[in-house]
């Protein structure tokens, strides 16, 4: 029987069909102007929801998954660094695809492209804006209309963010494993960009405090960066036609994590003018080889989160060319699932 399990391996997602998924601290962009992608500051910590039945509200115990902690406003993206198989990955924010605006679906879908290809596609740090451009993620409270889900669709139900995965059927499987064992070679592993040493969390406190709501956090856009999405060159039968598994992601403010799980929460964000000053390296990527989607229409029109909450940004320190690095071509218990 095939195991439709997600679980958790350090703070990595592995999706059942071989989608490995990380969350990734990041520098906030400015709001105006395209930019370089920004570096990674280390990884979010991922728990899962069914660890903590006592302290999360009961919302969220009844749609399973996991939780991270993030500050209003702090920027982040997703790593898929470790996928060692194709698989095609759902990404939504608060159940609107990332990739091409239109509602969560549990199904793929070709016109408009309603999800990326692993590992092909190596991270992706917002929603696709299209001609080789994604709008960062940015997280803000729900309430505000400031969220994708919010402007796309009127209102803010969901939050967080939602991932599920299909493999290739058995018989495509099975050919590209034959390929790969063909063209074996001692290459080494792929580099992903600018992901720091996952921070260190102090030890669990004492007992957290009983259930009570929690302020709900879902995914808005800060400004534009340099990324494409990339198209998948294969017929869309040649993936599996139901999805192998699925996550609820819950966005966690910092208090709410510390009251939740016990733990202290990562550090506020580092300054990215001080990043920059410091001398430290933004990334370019590029696939010559991949041909990016054309932008989303129902995601054209989403407003960054500054238009909502004002602008906060301190002056821009732009990094130096030389600053621009260019980049080329195990388990535990499964997260518990739920309604949504």
């Amino acid at each position: 029987m095939t195991d439709t399990s997600v679980r958790i391996d350090g703070n990595t997602l592995r999706l059942p069909g071989g989608a490995a998924v990380r969350f990734i601290r990041t520098l906030r962009l400015p709001e105006t102007g395209t930019h370089p992608l920004p570096p990674g500051l280390g990884e979010f910590p991922v728990r899962r929801v069914s660890d903590h039945p006592d302290t999360v509200p009961e919302q969220w115990r009844a749609r399973g998954g996991v939780m991270l902690p993030v500050y209003l406003r702090e920027a982040m993206w997703l790593s898929f660094g470790g996928t060692t198989e194709p698989v095609a990955l759902q990404v939504g924010v608060g159940k609107v695809c990332a990739v091409s605006g239109t509602p969560w679906s549990d199904r793929l879908a070709r016109d408009p492209q309603n999800y990326v290809v692993l590992p092909r596609q190596p991270w992706l740090d917002g929603i696709n804006s299209g001609k080789g451009t994604v709008r960062q993620f940015v997280a803000v409270p729900l309430g505000l209309g400031a969220t994708v889900e919010g402007q796309v669709t009127g209102e803010e139900v969901w939050g967080g963010v939602q991932l599920q995965s299909f493999p290739l059927s058995e018989k495509r499987l099975a050919e590209w494993r034959e390929t790969q064992q063909r063209m074996r070679s001692a290459s080494g592993p792929a580099m992903g960009y600018g992901a720091a040493a996952p921070m260190a969390m102090a030890a669990p406190a004492a007992p957290a405090a009983a259930p009570r709501s929690a302020p709900a956090m879902g995914l808005g856009v800060g400004g534009s960066m340099r990324q494409e999405v990339y198209r998948d060159d294969r017929p869309l039968s040649d993936w599996a036609g139901t999805a192998a598994g699925r996550v609820f992601v819950h966005l966690v403010t910092p208090p709410e994590w510390r009251r939740i799980t016990g733990e202290a929460p990562p550090p506020s964000p580092v300054d990215r003018a001080a990043y920059t000053r410091a001398g430290l390296p933004w990334f370019d990527y590029y696939d010559q080889d991949g041909e990016d989607l054309a932008p989303a229409d129902a995601l054209d029109g989403v407003k960054p989160v500054g238009d909502w909450l004002g602008d906060d940004h301190e002056p821009w320190e732009a990094p130096t060319s030389s600053q621009v690095k260019p980049l080329g071509d195990a388990p535990g218990k499964p997260v518990q699932d739920g309604d949504w």
